[in-house]
């Protein structure tokens, strides 16, 4: 029986065990050995990370080829509208490559969702609004790259569920392991 943690991966974290400079690793949070990342999240991004012990279960999840949808929370800078949306929803061009077309669309803060620590930066003449994006590739910075392509630079983004597996209630540096 394979192990498989999900943890939720705080702001200032990286995805890996040791720490580096001023980054903590996950060393500071899973005491767990013998499991592996499956997958990365930047540091300053937040939310759910999966880690096994099951080399090929690792490659499932991490593995662009097998498509694995992952949903995100964008917290963007401004006001987009559905329209804004549009070319998310087609592939957006980054200049290295084009993305494969999101499923995006604008949604309330999400419930329950704790403060960040540092928290966003706040300006009172910009307003903020929450994306949800559902991507199924994973390159570096591309939410991020994707929002401000439009207009919308990210603030905050959280990951909120990789394929079947979700956050839930899980809070910052929590995690449950699942076995599968």
């Amino acid at each position: 029986m394979s192990r498989l943690i999900l943890f939720n991966k705080p702001y200032g974290v990286l995805s890996q065990f040791t720490a580096e400079g001023r980054w903590q690793g996950l060393r500071d949070y899973l005491a767990l050995p013998g499991v592996y990342a499956a997958g990365r999240l930047d540091a300053d991004s937040e939310g759910l990370m999966i880690l096994t012990d099951d080399g090929k279960l690792q490659s499932r999840i991490a593995d662009p080829r097998h498509k694995l949808s992952k949903i995100y929370w964008a917290q963007v800078e401004g006001t987009p509208s559905d329209a804004d949306l549009e070319p998310l929803r087609q592939g957006v061009d980054l200049g290295d490559f084009v993305t494969r077309p999101a499923q995006a669309r604008l949604i309330d803060e999400p419930d329950g969702l704790w403060p960040r620590n540092p928290p966003i930066r706040y300006r009172a003449a910009i307003p903020t609004h929450w994306i949800e994006l559902t991507i199924a590739e994973g390159k570096n910075r591309q939410v991020r790259r994707m929002t401000a392509k439009i207009g919308f630079p990210t603030l905050r983004l959280i990951r909120a569920a990789i394929g079947e597996w979700k956050l839930g209630k899980l809070q910052p540096g929590e995690w449950k392991e699942l076995h599968v």
